[in-house]
């Protein structure tokens, strides 16, 4: 009984092994799906001054720069990765728009919409850029038609994005829905994969607080998390979430040795059902694994297409493994795509003649990258434009002007002749914001300049024009980081109780980037456009040349 019991195990062993090798012989093979991601285009269509900086490959101490970019370049790439692939899909991570340069600005980004839509894309997230001129502009985004204001400009009517934008946490508070559709579920020969849209939760503290009137930005894991039966329940397995936040990672374009940022616990929030991450909004590109699961981001400005390799188990239809590359856009590579070229031609022949003006030139670059106390050139220069369009009792008598270092975009390049165009000008400055000069108080002032640390990982140091200083103290806690003593105007110290007429730009007075200090201003007195100031400071002090960083100081 023992020996008989034993064969039919042995037996049962190997029936079990064949059906096994069976199995394996007939299951089908994993489905190939090719995802293709960028993030942070902000209206690029032409490649961005610098390209990419990344790791000199002989030698891992040093930067190279690497010409790239431009939607032309990047239309040829996508069309090559998406090539022999019917499988695939075109998405990004937000941010496609807002804070451009001119050729896509002066059409409020009508052009970047119709030029994305034209490649290919299929699916974005909204990021914060994309409420700069608040929901209605967005959804106009979307659906196509005149600007209300500046109506039809373009060679062409303006048709709308044929892709599709995703909001899954911009939620109108009115109805309680989101602004836009939270997720779309694409197929691929069979198999649903989900994508969900969404920006980051401290969008309100980026945007000017009109263009977020009556919106709320809720927490990006909840969000996800809450979607998931949702789509369990729809047939979904495989989830890809486009999130309008990112990491700061220390390696390359293509690692991630180490990562910070709000990114890392977003992802670990996140329920196990999500499988692929696409993020942006740090400016920084990585193909990381976080909590197990991928994490990509590709740089800004369009110099990086993400590819990112799927299987998918045609039984479970869940994403069995995931593989990223980031691909530089090298403009010394691809060819720039015909219909690109004519797009941006026929914009151009409109644009041109206003960008080509001469506003007047440098002695060498202005850039706008700030010293270890937060003080850049460009940044400087802006701050004196600014005051110098608002000094005198007609425009608001300013004697301090102060500017947000996110609103400089581009530094101004010196060419080979010094030359600077009103293109260059309105590069540096794309937000087109009018200025506003206040009334604050010396503790106003101080308390404005104390909340530039706000967040203290990612401080926004504002810069200062001619005349005022001050020092602040890196070991001080918050809200005793700057010195009474050595807030200085024209040589004199501030005055806590004196007033004192201070021009910003109309972000920042209605307490965009969280310095709600300059709600309480008084007095307000609207002047011209940010943009406007820079071009005609350029005209009244050409050759325009950097100066001394000496009015922000660092302690500690």
């Amino acid at each position: 009984m023992i020996k008989l019991r034993l064969t039919i195990v042995a037996a049962t062993l190997l029936l079990s092994c064949a059906g096994a090798r069976v199995n394996a012989q007939t299951s089908p093979a994993p489905l190939d799906v090719t995802v293709l991601a960028i993030n942070d285009f902000h209206g690029n269509l032409r490649p961005p001054h610098g390209g990419i900086a990344i790791d000199d490959p002989t030698d891992k101490t040093r930067k190279i720069i690497v010409p790239a970019g431009g939607a032309a370049h990047m239309a040829t790439l996508v069309k090559q990765l998406r090539a022999g692939k019917p499988n695939s899909v075109f998405v990004a991570a937000g941010d496609l728009i807002g804070a451009s340069p001119f050729l896509s600005a002066m059409f409020h980004d009508e052009p970047t919409i119709e030029s994305l839509s034209m490649m290919g894309l299929e699916i974005a997230s909204v990021g914060n850029h994309e409420f700069d001129e608040g929901k209605d502009e967005l959804l106009r985004m979307q659906n196509g038609g005149c600007h209300p204001i500046d109506k039809c400009q373009g060679p062409h009517p303006f048709a709308g994005a044929t892709f599709h934008y995703l909001a899954a946490s911009s939620i109108e508070t009115r109805t309680g829905q989101p602004v836009l559709p939270p997720y779309e579920i694409k197929t691929f020969d069979g198999i649903p994969v989900a994508f969900i849209g969404l920006t980051l939760k401290g969008t309100p503290s980026l945007v000017s607080p009109p263009g977020v009137a009556g919106l709320e930005f809720k927490d990006e894991a909840e969000t996800v998390n809450a979607l998931v039966p949702e789509l369990k329940a729809r047939g979904v397995e495989a989830i890809v979430v486009l999130i309008h936040e990112g990491g700061l990672p220390t390696g390359d374009y293509n690692e991630c040795p180490g990562i910070s940022g709000p990114i890392v616990d977003i992802v670990k929030k996140f329920d196990k059902a999500v499988d692929i991450v696409i993020s942006g909004h740090t400016h920084r590109a990585y193909t990381c694994e976080i909590d197990g699961r991928l994490v990509t981001s590709g740089d800004k400005y369009g110099t990086i297409v993400t590819a990112i390799d799927l299987k998918l188990d045609r039984t479970t239809r869940d994403i069995i493994s995931a593989k990223a590359n980031n691909l530089i856009v090298r403009t010394n590579v691809y060819a720039a795509d015909p219909a690109q070229t004519a797009l941006l031609a026929a914009y151009d022949k409109v644009a041109a003649p206003i960008a080509n003006r001469p506003a007047g030139s440098v002695t060498e670059t202005l850039s706008r990258v700030p010293n270890d106390a937060g003080e850049s050139p460009l940044g400087d220069i802006i701050a004196d434009a600014h005051l110098a369009a608002t000094s005198t009792e007609s425009t608001g008598g300013a004697v301090i002007a102060v500017t947000n270092l996110g609103g400089i975009r581009a530094n101004i390049v010196r060419t080979p002749d010094g030359s600077v165009s009103y293109g260059d000008v309105f590069a540096s400055q794309p937000f087109r914001n009018q200025l506003v000069t206040l009334t604050l108080t010396g503790a106003q002032i101080k308390l404005m300049l104390e909340q530039q640390w706000l967040e203290p990982k990612r401080p926004r140091i504002l810069q200062m024009s001619k005349n005022f200083s001050y020092t602040w103290d890196n070991a001080a806690a918050f809200g005793e980081r700057v010195l009474p003593e050595r807030m200085m105007l024209a040589g004199k110290r501030i005055d806590p109780a004196a007033s004192y007429r201070v021009t910003v730009n109309a972000f920042l007075s209605v307490g965009g980037d969280g310095f709600t200090a300059l709600k309480d201003g008084t007095a307000p007195q609207v002047g011209v456009y940010d943009v406007d100031a820079l071009n005609a400071y350029f005209g009244a002090n050409s050759p325009v040349a950097p100066g001394p960083l000496d009015r922000i100081a660092k302690v500690n």
